[in-house]
């Protein structure tokens, strides 16, 4: 059986699919916990209009990898994604600010 293990850069920029088949946007980055040293959760970036991108965040766990595919599977969608906390083209943003409480969001 093949391993399991994966480098963070090889997991940036693969595409991730919603519940309804749509393609939501691409991973941007993953947050890891300092402490624990777990996958807290994954950035992604979805695509906009005029070329503007929108950054959210999802569960790490909310993520299954799709070897057919080579994509990532999640059970939300883009509207699901869009309502909780999510930045447009902001570097500046806090990714690792967990004061915007969230259901779908945060929980390591």
């Amino acid at each position: 059986m093949p391993h399991t293990l994966v480098p963070s850069d090889r997991v940036e920029r693969v595409s991730v699919y919603g519940r309804d088949g749509a393609k939501l946007g691409s991973i941007e980055r993953l947050m890891l916990d300092k402490v624990s040293g777990t996958v807290a959760y994954a950035v992604i970036k979805t695509g906009g209009l005029l070329g503007s991108h929108h950054h959210c965040p999802i569960r790490w766990d909310a993520l299954r990898f799709d070897p057919a595919r080579q994509a990532y599977q999640t059970d939300v969608t883009l509207d699901d994604l869009h309502k909780g906390p999510c930045e447009l083209d902001d570097d500046a943003f806090d990714w690792g600010d967990r004061s915007r409480p969230h259901p779908h969001y945060w929980t390591v």
